[in-house]
């Protein structure tokens, strides 16, 4: 008996399992990206949450939330430093904390090497891991001309509409007490999400220079934040900047509020609660919710 031969595929048949094969890996990956991008809101929205938990213990404690940046001056023990380093001992960073101290009682230049174990530590709780830059520490040179390795962050103080008014939560030798919130805490934004800028000069999260020695774009920022240099950074318009979309290559980014989660960025509360505010909300009622007392009424949709 004649034994019959394997049948082999055509080539149209293979040509079509190969395009099944196709579209199924395109369907994994867009899944793939789907659940990382999920996964990546959750620690970030968490992190956010335990660094407004964090400053109400600070609170408590202190009976005022700390400065958004401690202005370099006279009789200041910690120049520079930022709301993130006063609330170390609150996300179980006391160590940290105790040699940031001991780096200021020895030298009170946070660029300076006194300061290099603490400023290049990176804080899992201060970045969100969808920027790959923020997982590590990078050597800067500095608009002022000196070169440091420091560590980022991915989130900011909102010091209201824009920095120089101070009149947000978070802004330079701040001293807010809740009471004084009075559009309440549930209306006024506490932290917000921006990545630090495409050159890194912006948005270390020890220390921070910032534009003009107030913190801002380092340490905080406001709703509608101005380019305080004109077009000395980059190129940059003066603004002001409104709440919308940014790129990590983009220098002018740096100025307004953003973040990679697609359609809009977190923001903690200054009652604790954390939410994804879309960019369809607009400047006008971004710039009312980062006010402490401006008298408005804003309705969120859930």
């Amino acid at each position: 008996m004649r034994r019959s031969a394997p049948k082999a595929f055509s080539l149209i048949e293979a040509l079509v399992v190969i395009a099944i094969l196709a579209i199924l890996q395109g369907l994994l990956l867009a899944a793939i990206q789907r659940v990382r991008l999920a996964a990546a809101r959750l620690v970030c929205a968490n992190n956010l949450r335990q660094s407004a938990l964090a400053l109400h213990q600070y609170h408590d404690t202190h009976n005022g939330l700390p400065s958004g940046v401690r202005r370099l001056q006279t009789g200041e023990p910690m120049p520079l430093a930022s709301w993130r380093t006063f609330i170390l001992p609150y996300i179980e960073q006391q160590a940290l904390w105790d040699a940031s101290v001991q780096a200021y009682r020895q030298d009170p230049y946070f660029h300076r090497q006194a300061h290099e174990y603490v400023r290049t530590r990176v804080i899992p709780l201060y970045i969100c891991t969808l920027d790959y830059r923020v997982q590590t520490a990078w050597d800067v040179t500095s608009n002022w001309g000196f070169n440091v390795t420091v560590a980022l962050s991915s989130y900011l103080g909102v010091s209201g509409t824009q920095s120089t008014l101070r009149n947000g939560v978070l802004y330079d030798n701040s001293r807010v007490q809740l009471v004084h919130i009075r559009d309440g805490t549930s209306q006024t934004l506490m932290i917000g999400e921006r990545p630090p800028s495409a050159d890194l000069v912006y948005g270390w999260w020890y220390a921070g220079w910032g534009q003009y020695g107030n913190g801002q774009l380092d340490t905080h920022l406001g709703a509608t934040e101005v380019n305080l240099y004109d077009t000395w950074y980059r190129g940059c318009p003066v603004g002001p900047y409104g709440y919308g979309p940014g790129q990590l290559e983009n220098y002018c980014s740096a100025f307004h509020f953003w973040s990679q989660h697609p359609g809009g960025a977190h923001f903690a509360f200054a009652d604790g609660s954390v939410r994804l505010l879309s960019y369809s909300i607009g400047p006008q009622t971004l710039a009312a919710l980062a006010t402490r007392q401006g008298g408005e009424v804003i309705h969120l949709a859930d």
